[in-house]
């Protein structure tokens, strides 16, 4: 078990009465997990019953109950899966544009383009999963841990343009970057605000500025 996802593991583990082998009974898995996920987003939380997701995956209610004891703990297995999913395409979205750009100037206005595409895809099922935390303790780490694993991500990503970073700390000065692009990205697709807070004209130029910001911050000598 990766000590970067202890807790994600754990509620996925935790989630599941009996894990499934495969054929038939995997693929009806899935159709559990794929239902209760459009569900989740079509509410905007957890406003449905199992009978809703049994009718949406095709799958009975008795084959639920053999995987999962409660909505709650479907729930979890879903949000879990989520939280993984997120970290893997973050990485390997990272990976792939540090690999398109040789300097941090080619760097930070790809990185901070296409972080900004990836949350705006994930934020509807990131935000049910906030408001879910809220209230859920089973929920609040794993979905803290995810958060930290993110920034951790991009902060590395930023660093490997180390020597570009005209600082004696480029590790902090590569934090302030994340958490100001984060927060300005976040409020632009409702993340831990209201998505209508955001304004699409705004953020068009918005993207480009701060690009510019940053990489000014980071070149600039102590």
């Amino acid at each position: 078990m990766s000590t970067d996802t202890i807790h994600t593991d754990a509620l996925a583990s935790g989630a599941l009465s009996r894990k499934p082998l495969q054929g038939r009974s995997l693929a009806s898995f899935e159709r559990m997990l794929e239902a209760t996920k459009a569900l989740m987003l079509e509410t905007g939380g957890d406003a449905f019953t199992l009978q809703d997701v049994s009718e949406r995956g095709q799958v009975s209610i008795g084959s639920i109950y053999l995987r999962f004891e409660s909505k709650d703990r479907l729930l979890h297995a879903v949000i879990a899966e989520e939280l993984k999913n997120v970290i893997r395409l973050e990485q390997a979205m990272l990976t792939e544009t540090i690999a398109e750009s040789p300097t941090l100037g080619e760097f930070l206005p790809r990185y901070i383009e296409r972080y900004s595409s990836f949350l705006k895809i994930h934020a509807p099922l990131l935000r049910t999963i906030m408001q879910r935390a809220a209230v859920d303790p089973a929920v609040s780490e794993p979905g803290k841990e995810t958060a930290r694993r993110s920034a951790t991500l991009s902060i590395e990503a930023i660093l490997t343009y180390r020597d570009e970073i005209k600082s004696s700390d480029a590790a902090d000065r590569a934090h302030a970057v994340f958490q100001i692009v984060f927060a300005t990205i976040a409020r632009q697709f409702g993340l831990g605000s209201s998505p209508e807070s955001g304004d699409p004209a705004v953020w068009e130029f918005m993207k480009d500025e701060l690009s510019k910001m940053a990489l000014a911050y980071l070149r600039h000598a102590d």
